[in-house]
């Protein structure tokens, strides 16, 4: 019975045993490792780094406008669609002028009755049947026949809405043979040339960033990388992400790039 008993306790004692071996085997063996691969260590230390090496940017257009209407009228011609390039000049839309185009005739008309009525009143001041102040009056309203026509040149001159520069239609608020009123949206548009690209850099750089500085930006959307150089650093630092906006404009305008595309700066080139 008590050889039994020996026997049992020396069973579970050996159970015991055996249960530590095989838990203390895995934590040394993570120990061995970590210890035995120093690489993959430095690896991850090594794309640590590199994260903060680098910071976001955001592609803007050099130059965005919206044209909106300067009188009230309707299209007849719309010369705009999205996506689609047009030269600096160009006739985008086009309004309704005849009413207009009369009043500028009325107008012409009024001025030659005008100005025949002050040639009368001047010969007839030279025969002493008008005063000076008959030709006076005849005169203003030469001038102010002259004024009107003007007025309605300008505003034929408003049918026509022409673009300011060369570059691309980005947004089409109105369509063809539609009426507008002044100040409602018509297109916008956005300049053709070097897209500028925004970023927030660490301020602690600060130091280190002048203007023309050479910066390397990898764009998500293409999968390229394109050389960009600093235009502008803003004049105070953001206290609560302790960072400064940069703004640079890429080396040439690249047809592959749109505003609004983003990516990565290498601030190593900064250093």
């Amino acid at each position: 019975m008590i050889s039994r008993t020996v026997a049992s306790r020396l069973c579970l004692c050996l159970l015991m045993a055996c249960t530590a071996a095989a838990t203390a085997q895995p934590k040394s063996a993570q120990g061995r490792a970590a210890q035995d691969d120093p690489p993959a260590a430095a690896a991850t230390a090594a794309m640590g780094a590199a994260r903060s090496e680098q910071v976001r940017v955001l592609l803007v257009a050099n130059f965005e406008t919206t044209l909106s209407s300067p009188t009230t009228a309707r299209i007849i011609k719309l010369n705009a669609s999205i996506g689609v390039p047009f030269a600096a000049g160009q006739p985008l839309v086009a309004f309704d002028c005849e009413e207009h185009q009369a009043r500028l005739k009325m107008s012409q008309a009024e001025l030659t009755a005008a100005q025949e009525t002050m040639d009368a009143k001047v010969r007839m001041q030279g025969l002493e049947q008008a005063s000076a102040v008959e030709v006076a009056l005849a005169s203003a309203a030469v001038n102010k026949a002259r004024g009107q026509i003007q007025l309605n040149e300008a505003l034929i001159g408003q049918c026509t809405i022409k673009a300011p520069w060369a570059g691309r239609v980005a947004k089409v608020h109105i369509k063809n043979h539609m009426s507008v009123t002044p100040g409602l949206a018509l297109v916008d548009l956005v300049k053709s040339g070097p897209l500028r690209l925004k970023l927030n850099l660490p301020s602690k750089m600060l130091a280190s960033v002048q203007k023309g500085a050479p910066l390397r930006v990898s764009i998500d959307e293409t999968g390229k990388t394109y050389e960009a150089r600093v235009n502008a650093v803003n004049s105070r630092v953001d206290p609560v992400s302790q960072t400064v906006e940069i703004e640079a404009v890429l080396a040439q305008a690249y047809p592959d790039l749109l505003p609004g595309m983003s990516g990565v700066a290498q601030l190593s080139t900064l250093r």
